[in-house]
């Protein structure tokens, strides 16, 4: 009697066994193009079209149909094979979005197969399909779940169930001698299987919530779930997308049953299914929850998830943009030049990393012989200008070459953190002085390196304070440091300043006699100190060599903004040695 009960249960396990294998190799024949009918050539627009018409045709909870979930999952996974290019290339040429012919068995930590989602989505019920598993994807109510892969190794395959499991079932031990359980399903206490959290994926709690993502600068994905919940389907697409954009995003669960404060204060709570949330900077400098809505595919939440990264960095036009120095400066700039028709993801990342330690700029170039591309000292693309905050310009790095997202995003940030540790001794420096000293640090002394953002062709006006000695020198930084801290004259430029912007430098006379030849043929040699009033655009000057007072530099700079002094011609285009 025994044996015939064991003969019995062999046979219906071989039986069960076969059928999925039938099952599954059905799964992979069906040709995308006709469950979507459209031709071969289809444009991504018309397979967008189909899919959108036939989804609502066949979505589950219109059509009752018992046909209509199977056929609902068919045009789900024929729309991930024809939207992706990839795949669908792969499709073409082997008849496997994989891009290997044959059946493909899988291997260690990736397994082979469909996904078909039988319920549920963000709160809501829905099918969805992709490769990697047949899986029950969450939602409410008891939900089954089907789990049909074959990859992997050892006793398992990865059918929620593993082979193990279907001879623990049958014959009531382990085939391959681990755990026994008492159904196909390999969980226990709980309404369908559940996949452990991925490595990826952090358990947040409220000080974590407070210190790691509030204003840091980084966009999180958040999964909200209550473990009475049914959670499936849900942190095999969140890990899919934690893995393709690791480096520019982090991932993190928050049990809203154990961190009831933290989900009432998010307004996340009484849950009735799980959430996801993207912790974002979209909206502006500030961050904010904005909830994914959604069908759970990887590919959509992946969108979603790019849509929400920082976006600090402002997009320019480098042949209508000159960076000028601001003596009240803090923080350095860095400047992204490359192909890119918008800011490239890596730079996005970049710049809510470092939001609050340096001023993010990029743009879009197409060749190095570009004269604006030339100013700045660049000869290979993508590159990376930086300015210190004392106007100095540092050419970072040309010709970078990307890996991959995350070694990428680690080696930018080293070549940023070097260049903020530059600037950081630049201003120690500047600190230890005395205050004197210090006062005249802020007046930069013009050079061929700053020449342009101090007295470039954007700058309407630059006063510029000549010297010979070192007395002169100190006197005068000190009149013109004054003057250009007072708001009837200091009119410090920006980008989007006005017309009547002005800028303050040093000049050593003695050594730059060329630069002054420009406004005087002798270069003014009779003189200690002076202030020269130019406009770089025009090419006109004025020079001051009057009594150096503060009242008398004040006024000067107050006829030459109000158009009282009269400029003339310059021989020539001032250049500094």
């Amino acid at each position: 009697m025994q044996g015939s009960k064991m003969k019995v249960r062999f046979a219906l396990s071989i039986f069960l066994f076969s059928t999925l294998l039938i099952f599954n190799a059905k799964a992979k024949t069906v040709d995308p193009y006709k469950v979507l009918g459209v031709e071969r050539n289809a444009s991504q627009r018309e397979i967008q079209k189909a899919f959108h018409k036939l989804s609502l045709q066949y979505h589950p909870d219109k059509n009752k149909n018992k046909a209509a979930q199977e056929k609902f999952a068919e045009i789900n996974n024929a729309y991930d094979i024809l939207s992706d290019e990839e795949k669908r290339k792969n499709y073409d040429l082997y008849g496997d979005e994989k891009g290997s012919p044959g059946f493909d068995a899988g291997h260690p930590g990736n397994q082979g197969g469909y996904t078909y989602f039988t319920s549920g989505g963000p709160g809501q019920s829905q099918f969805t399909s992709r490769p990697g598993e047949w899986q029950n994807m969450g939602g409410q109510g008891s939900s089954r779940s089907f789990s049909f892969s074959f990859g992997g190794t050892g006793g398992s395959s990865s059918f929620g169930f593993g082979l193990d499991d279907i001879f623990s079932d049958f014959f009531g031990s382990s085939f391959g001698g681990g755990r026994q359980f008492g159904g196909f399903s390999g969980s226990t206490g709980s309404q369908s299987q559940y996949r452990s959290s991925s490595g990826n994926m952090r358990a947040i709690n409220s000080q974590v919530f407070k210190k790691e993502i509030v204003e840091k600068g980084m966009t999180w994905l958040l999964f909200f779930y209550s473990p009475s919940s049914n959670r499936d389907g849900y942190e095999s697409v969140i890990e899919e997308v934690a893995n393709s954009m690791e480096g520019a995003l982090k991932v993190g669960s928050i049990n809203c049953e154990t961190e009831v404060s933290l989900c009432k204060e998010l307004g996340v709570h009484r849950l009735r299914s799980p959430r996801i949330f993207a912790y974002s900077y979209k909206a502006g400098d500030k961050g904010s929850l904005v909830e994914y809505n959604e069908h759970l595919v990887a590919k959509n939440l992946k969108s979603f998830c790019r849509d929400h990264l920082p976006r600090f960095s402002k997009r320019i036009n480098l042949n209508r943009f000159e960076f000028t120095f601001d003596a009240k400066a803090r923080l350095p700039s860095v400047l992204l030049l490359s192909t890119k028709k918008e800011t490239p993801i890596i730079w996005r990342v970049l710049s809510g990393m470092y939001r609050e330690r340096l001023n993010f700029y990029d743009t879009e170039v197409h060749d190095v012989s570009d004269p604006a591309v030339k100013k700045l000292g660049v000869d290979a693309l993508p590159a990376i200008v930086g300015w210190l905050s004392n106007g100095e310009k540092d050419v970072l790095k040309t010709g970078i070459s990307v890996k991959d997202q995350k070694s990428s995003i680690h080696e930018l940030s080293k070549l940023l953190d070097g260049f903020e540790k530059k600037n950081k001794k630049v201003a120690s420096t500047r600190a230890s002085k005395s205050h004197s000293d210090s006062a005249e640090e802020q007046i930069p002394l013009l050079t061929r390196s700053n020449f342009d953002i101090i007295c470039g062709e954007a700058i309407p006006v630059c006063i510029i304070g000549a010297f010979r000695s070192s007395n002169a020198r100190a006197k005068l930084e000190s009149i013109v440091l004054d003057v250009s801290q007072k708001s009837l004259s200091r009119h410090q430029y920006s980008a989007s300043s006005s017309r009547n912007s002005i800028t303050y430098a040093l000049l050593d006379a003695a050594k730059q006699s060329s630069f002054l030849s420009a406004f005087d043929k002798s270069g003014f040699k009779s003189l200690d100190k002076f202030l020269v009033a130019y406009k770089p655009k025009r090419g006109k000057f004025a020079v001051f060599a009057g009594e150096l007072t503060t009242e008398e530099v004040e006024r000067f700079i107050g006829s030459v903004l109000n158009g009282d002094v009269q400029f003339s011609k310059a021989r020539h285009k001032p250049l500094i040695k």
